[in-house]
């Protein structure tokens, strides 16, 4: 049968740039394994599902897109008789889509019904071919994952050796400043050697490499033990922090006498230790017996495949999903149809409501059969998990670190998700999702001399509580240290504990300093708390896993509810001369000529002992390792009131001069305000954000920077009604000495049945029901905790 819309206005090959969704719906989790395959538009390669919500045609009609490829695909039966290979690289393995499966391919015509048009007409053949050749939007994103992809550097190529000698082997045999032989750095600059840092999995170092770089601003250092004939090694430029690529090395090298041909490798590479490292954080699966432990499945209890190295992500979406709040706001039958947008993998509502339904609904909650195990492999079902590539790619868009394939911080990702939603749009009736984790701390400072007091309040949508760290006593000598064991209580008291504050009183000008404590003046519905447990060492910020006590049953939270100011308490002065000369910050002289010291700016410095109540150099210079990207990290430190202070973070009117900048290109008025708004001010991101929302008139953001006229005050955030009950709801664990590598899961507690509650595992795709979680809760980074 003929149909009168083959032809070029409706057929177009995908260029290089172009995103070609042919894996699963753009609108939900339904996928070329599903019965009815994705049926890909073969005008913008957008990918809808054929099935019985078919996305597909809502999509043909909204755009007149008739023509698509439907793909279906299903799984070759594979026996295994061995394991899979271990992973030895960072690379991904070369095995084709045929390899595993099969795969049928029909063109259709949705407008005129046709569900079977001839793949071979000279029209539609070079188009269908070139869909399929195409990278898909996931695979663009496996291949970042698992590629690290290593650059050279300014310092390399600008590189000015010292005269040319030959060092002799036996000076090549250990440290300059130390007896270590192994783990040693080659500076390419001067021939000192040096050894590096301790390493995971006993490598020894005790940092002599990086105190030369620092001493002599030698930068550039190559790893003897691992150079290979080939011409491969460790390279790292401690100018950028980072591991290098030196197209030069065996030049390099020559410069030394070191011949790469006579080279063997003795010594695991970066990458090589970084493998092994990952796979020792896997966490358990099997009980205390070696039992596997059992896979649940069913509405709430779907799992998300790893993206390469993309479970902090996951861990982080499954704890929110599990709020009611979300749950209501991305899966609920008051929701309407699904935005009408032209691409919905680019649009964030759309994205949010297809991971409510892909996590929500129990309809991709279902184990992976089409693996056959035989006799000698028993297997344990687990679940082939969602894939929220489109998700990742949304929301770390523009993002410095989110939009690439790193590790990342899950609770920093937390904030990040907070901060997008919250700007998002919001039915009236079902509201932001992100609110019942919104409550208000109070600070009250008092003056040690007159006794005056002033007392500010801060919104916030979750709390930090550093974990005091005592090493215990080994057991047995070259043990791995352990710690003692704290309480969330001592976590809270060390919160909640008065602090003395080098500033200059306002009122009667004493620099004796003030007492500082912070309360809860609100508690929220959800507390989220994050505890900080991180240490310095060899002058690298590492994670320390010091075991926090939580209870399982509800516990009261009442005592940290601020009183107010009292009646016996004067306030100080609130006139504009007073606020004007607000109290002064002064930092500790001290720590500040520490920090110094160390190579940071006074300015940093200063914004760090601001940050961390002004005392302890340590915690300075841990807050400093984890802002350093802020882009107003070299900005002054501006306590004044009408500097906004460092929460202001970007929501208030628009920069005259980014917006002078728009303007420039053609893009000015509300349109332009708006997008500053929802990118936090970033320009860049703005214009992008401009070309990718062209049917929003911003009108909306106009209103919001209006006068709030007769509104009235809004409302506080939170409730202080007493009493104030939590119990433990959530907790994203973590395994790994730096939160930016490792493995991330989230335990979460879920009713499976009328009579039965449980704690339930989500490990990227597996979901198991767990028996006991007392372990994983003494880990555990990131805590949500429900108002009972």
């Amino acid at each position: 049968m003929s149909c009168p819309h083959i032809g070029s206005a409706n057929l177009a090959k995908p260029s290089p740039t172009d995103n070609v969704y042919r894996e699963d719906c753009t609108q939900c989790f339904d996928s070329i394994d599903d019965p009815a395959g994705l049926d890909v538009c073969l005008k913008c390669f957008n990918g809808g599902c054929a099935g019985d919500r078919n996305h597909a045609k809502l999509h043909a009609t909204s755009r007149n897109h008739p023509l698509v490829l439907n793909i279906r695909r299903t799984r070759k039966i594979i026996e295994r008789n061995e394991p899979p290979l271990k992973m030895s690289k960072l690379a991904i393995a070369a095995e084709t889509e045929s390899d595993r499966y099969d795969t049928t391919l029909t063109v259709k015509c949705l407008d005129c019904g046709i569900d079977n048009l001839n793949r071979e007409d000279a029209t539609i053949a070079p188009v269908i071919d070139a869909v399929m050749k195409a990278n898909t939007f996931s695979r663009k994103e496996e291949v970042k994952a698992w590629e690290q992809e290593l650059t050279t550097c300014e310092h390399i190529l600008t590189m000015q050796q010292g005269e040319p000698r030959k060092i002799e082997s036996q000076d090549l045999g250990h440290c300059s400043k130390c007896d270590l032989n192994e783990n040693l750095w080659l500076c390419l600059e001067c021939g000192n050697l040096g050894c590096g840092r301790a390493q995971f999995g006993g490598v020894s170092g005790n940092s002599h490499g990086l105190a030369h770089a620092t001493e002599t601003k030698h930068g550039v250092a190559v790893k003897l033990g691992s150079i290979t004939p080939e011409g491969t090694a460790d390279v790292y430029c401690y100018n950028c922090d980072e591991e290098r690529i030196d197209d030069n090395l065996g030049a390099h090298l020559a410069n030394w006498g070191i011949i790469l041909a006579e080279r063997e490798k003795t010594e695991k590479s970066l990458t090589e230790m970084q493998i092994e490292q990952n796979l020792k954080w896997e966490f358990s699966m099997t009980t205390e017996d070696g039992k596997e432990l059992t896979p649940v499945f069913g509405p709430g209890l779907t799992g998300l495949k790893n993206l390469g190295n993309s479970c902090y992500l996951a861990s982080i979406l499954q704890c929110l999903y599990d709020l009611p709040s979300f749950q209501q706001r991305y899966y609920s039958d008051k929701l309407g149809p699904l935005p009408s947008v032209p691409d919905p993998a680019e649009d964030l509502e759309t994205q949010l409501r297809k991971l409510g339904d892909g996590l929500l609904s129990g309809r991709y909650s279902k184990s992976d059969t089409d693996v056959f195990a035989s006799e000698h492999t028993p297997n344990v079902p687990y679940q082939k998990g969602l894939q929220p590539s489109m998700f990742k790619h949304l929301m770390g868009r523009g993002h410095e670190e989110f939009s690439t394939m790193r590790q990342q911080d899950a609770f920093e990702l937390l904030q990040h998700l907070i901060k997008l939603i919250t700007r998002s749009k919001h039915p009236v009736e079902l509201g932001d999702p992100t609110q019942p984790m919104r409550f208000v701390m109070e600070q009250r400072l008092q003056c040690l001399n007159c006794k005056k007091v002033r007392y500010s309040s801060n919104e916030q949508d979750s709390v930090f509580i550093d974990v005091p760290m005592e090493k215990l006593p080994p057991e047995e000598e070259g043990q791995e240290p352990k710690y003692k064991p704290v309480t969330l209580k001592q976590c809270l008291d060390s919160l909640t504990a008065s602090e003395v504050v080098e500033l200059t009183c306002a009122g009667c000008g004493s620099k004796d300093g003030f007492t500082k404590r912070q309360a809860f003046k609100t508690f929220p519905d959800v507390l989220v708390v994050n505890a900080r447990k991180m240490a310095v060492v060899n002058w690298v910020p590492i994670k320390i896993d010091v075991p926090v006590i939580v209870d399982d049953e509800p516990f009261n939270l009442d005592e940290y509810l601020s009183k107010g100011q009292q009646p016996d308490e004067e306030a100080l002065p609130e006139d504009e001369s007073a606020k004007s000369n607000a109290p002064a910050f002064v930092p500790h002289a001290e720590a500040l000529a520490m920090l110094e010291a160390m190579g940071f700016p006074r300015v940093r410095g200063e914004k760090a002992l601001h940050a961390t109540g002004n005392s302890d150099a340590n915690a300075a210079m841990e807050w400093l390792f984890g802002h350093m990207d802020d882009p107003d990290i070299d900005v002054p430190l501006d306590l004044s009131a009408s500097s906004g202070g460092a929460a202001s973070g970007g929501a208030g009117a628009a920069d005259p001069e980014k917006l002078a900048m728009l303007e420039s290109m053609g893009l000015s008025g509300p349109r332009a305000v708006k997008a500053l708004k929802e990118t936090g001010g970033d320009v860049e991101r703005a214009i992008e954000w401009l070309f990718s929302h062209p049917d929003d008139d911003g009108a909306d953001a106009v209103e919001e920077e209006a006068p709030a006229g007769n509104e009235g005050p809004k409302k506080e955030a939170g409730s202080s009604e007493l009493p104030a009950k939590f119990q433990l709801q959530s907790i994203v664990c973590h395994k790994g000495t730096s939160i930016h590598a490792g493995h991330y899961v989230a335990f979460i507690r879920k009713k499976l049945s009328e009579d039965e509650t449980s704690w339930v595992l989500f490990n990227d795709e597996k979901v198991v029901k767990v028996v006991d979680v007392e372990e994983m809760k003494k880990t555990a980074y990131v805590y949500f905790f429900k108002r009972v």
